[in-house]
């Protein structure tokens, strides 16, 4: 529990410092996603997202162009968090599943913020865990450091001597879409039927 209210409460600073908040009516003249937006940004949706290089499964160097070829939900965390990180993943694999049901292909990402411990492989084992078509990536520290950088996203490593330290991380899951980039952010007390919900409204709308 003090674990988890540390983490809710370093979300929140991210959320504050970042510029990211919750509007009951979002204006969007021009924007065809208006109707669909919950949340808005400081600045607009195109300063979140952007160019990444990381590491996937496979040990291959990737960019953002070569992993966002469909929409994509995208998670940053890692993989010996013992609580919040599975459950969000999870709860984004469920959500991919409901919009597959409904026609819509989306692919679920995982990022490392944890280099590391984060090999290729752990991620790669962690994402095909949780879904057939989750992407897991991870990179040195300096490429985990900018992607996380372009989706304004913040994590921390506790002190510690050993190999079982725990990583402070904002919880955000990223909607980016190929044309478009970033155009949504869903937070982890939603469902995985409102985040399917959501994000159909996205790609209706882009059709």
């Amino acid at each position: 529990m003090v674990r988890l209210a540390a983490i809710s409460a370093g979300v929140a600073i991210v959320a504050l410092m970042g510029g990211i908040w919750y509007a009951s009516q979002p204006d969007g003249d021009g924007d065809k996603y208006a109707s669909c937006r919950n949340t808005q940004v400081a600045g607009g949706a195109d300063t979140i997202g952007g160019p990444f290089t990381l590491v996937n499964s496979a040990g291959e160097t990737v960019t953002d162009q070569d992993v966002i070829t469909k929409p994509s939900l995208i998670y940053f965390g890692y993989t010996f968090c013992p609580d919040v990180c599975p459950l969000d993943t999870v709860r984004n694999a469920e959500a991919v599943d409901l919009l597959k049901s409904q026609g819509h292909e989306v692919t679920p990402v995982f990022i490392s913020i944890d280099p590391k411990r984060d090999t290729p492989e752990a991620v790669g084992a962690f994402a095909a865990n949780l879904h057939e078509d989750m992407i897991g990536l991870t990179g040195s520290e300096e490429q985990v450091k900018a992607a996380s950088q372009a989706y304004r996203t913040y994590f921390r490593a506790q002190p510690g001597d050993d190999d079982y330290y725990l990583v402070d991380h904002s919880t955000f899951t990223y909607l980016v879409m190929p044309e478009d980039g970033f155009v949504e952010f869903f937070r982890r007390e939603l469902s995985p039927e409102q985040v399917a919900e959501r994000t159909s409204c996205f790609l209706d709308a882009a059709s």
